[in-house]
C-alpha cells in the first residue's frame, strides 16, 4: 500500500498555475476548481470524526473474501464542518460559475430560510438515497447535478480523512489485488506511476485513497491479457497515457510522475486532461469512474 500524503494549499495553487501555463484553454476551469480544492484542504483542520471500529473477526472475514473495509453508507463525516464548507463552496460557485448560479442562489435562499436539510443530503448521498435529492430539487428548484456536486464536495474532506484512518486496518504486507478501492469498494478514477521503477497506483474516485496495483491490469474487469490491454499517448504530453481495455471497453487515464517535475495533484490533473477523455470516448471506450475526484 502507498502512504496517502496530504498536500498544502500552496502546492495546490502551484499545481494549478503550472497546468494553466501548459494548457491555457483550461484556465477558467482550473481557477474555479483550485478554489474548491483549497477550501477542502483548509476544511480538514476543522474536522472531528471518531475512527470507525472494525472487529478482528469482521476484519478477517473481509480479508478472506477480499471485501472493502466499509460500504459507502458507513463513512463517518463531520456534519458541522461539511455545512461550513458547503456554504463556502456556494460562495465560490456563485462568483465563478454562471452555469450553476441559479442553483447556488436557490440553495443559499433555502439555507437563509432554514429549509435546507444538510444532514439528510449528506447521509442521503452516502446511502445512495435518490429520494432525498429529488425532494430537495423539487422544493427549491435546484438542478440535481448541481446539488450533487456541491453536497459531495462538501463531505469529501471527511471522506478522505475517514479513509486515511481506516487504512490502518489494511495489511501493509499483503498487496490488494482487486481493482476496486480496499477502503470503500469504489472504482479508481486515475492511475499513476511513481518512483524510479514506475510502480503503479490507483486512486479511488470516491474517497481518494491510493493503493498499489499491477502494471498490466484493467481494474474494471480484472483483465490481464496483454493482447487486449492497450494504451495511447501524445508526444506533446509524455506524462500522460490512457489505458484501454478491449475486453470491457473501459479506459483509465494514467499520469507518469517520472516524466514531469511539476507538482502532481490528481484532482487537478483529472480536470486538465478532459481532452483525453474526449479522445477515448471517440474511440468507443467508456470511463469506469463512479464519482468525480
Amino acid at each position: 500500500m502507498s502512504e496517502n500524503i496530504t498536500i498544502t494549499s500552496d502546492q495546490i495553487t502551484k499545481a494549478a498555475e503550472s497546468l494553466k501555463e501548459l494548457r491555457p484553454a483550461y484556465g477558467a476551469i482550473l481557477d474555479f476548481y483550485k478554489q474548491i480544492f483549497i477550501a477542502q484542504e483548509d476544511s480538514k483542520d476543522k474536522i472531528q470524526i471518531d475512527p470507525i471500529q472494525i472487529s478482528e473477526e469482521m476484519l478477517s472475514i473481509k480479508a478472506d473474501e477480499e471485501f472493502p473495509l466499509i460500504n459507502l453508507s458507513e463513512f463517518a463525516i463531520d456534519a458541522k464542518a461539511s455545512k461550513m464548507l458547503l456554504i463556502k463552496i456556494c460562495g465560490i460557485t456563485k462568483e465563478s460559475s454562471g452555469d450553476m448560479a441559479s442553483s447556488v442562489m436557490a440553495i443559499l435562499k433555502a439555507i437563509d430560510a432554514e429549509e435546507f436539510d444538510f444532514d439528510s443530503l449528506f447521509f442521503g448521498l452516502l446511502e445512495e438515497d435518490d429520494s432525498v435529492f429529488e425532494k430537495t430539487v423539487k422544493k427549491h428548484a435546484i438542478k440535481k447535478g448541481d446539488l450533487a456536486f456541491i453536497v459531495y464536495n462538501s463531505i469529501k474532506p471527511s471522506l478522505s480523512l475517514c479513509a486515511q484512518q481506516l487504512s490502518a486496518y489494511l495489511d501493509k504486507d499483503q498487496p490488494w489485488t482487486k481493482g476496486y478501492c480496499p477502503i470503500c469498494g469504489s472504482h479508481p478514477g486515475l492511475s499513476i506511476f511513481e518512483g524510479e521503477g514506475g510502480e503503479r497506483f490507483l486512486l479511488c474516485s470516491f474517497c481518494g485513497y491510493k493503493w498499489s496495483s499491477r502494471r498490466l491490469y484493467c481494474p474494471f474487469c480484472d483483465n490481464t491479457d496483454t493482447k487486449t490491454l492497450n494504451y495511447f499517448f501524445s508526444e506533446d504530453e509524455k506524462e500522460y497515457r490512457v489505458d484501454l481495455c478491449d475486453k470491457c471497453k473501459k479506459y483509465i487515464k494514467t499520469i507518469d510522475s517520472r516524466k514531469t517535475e511539476r507538482i502532481i495533484y490528481p484532482p487537478i490533473e483529472q480536470l486538465a486532461t478532459l481532452h483525453l477523455d474526449i479522445k477515448a470516448k471517440e474511440m468507443k471506450y467508456e470511463s469506469g469512474i463512479d464519482f468525480s475526484l
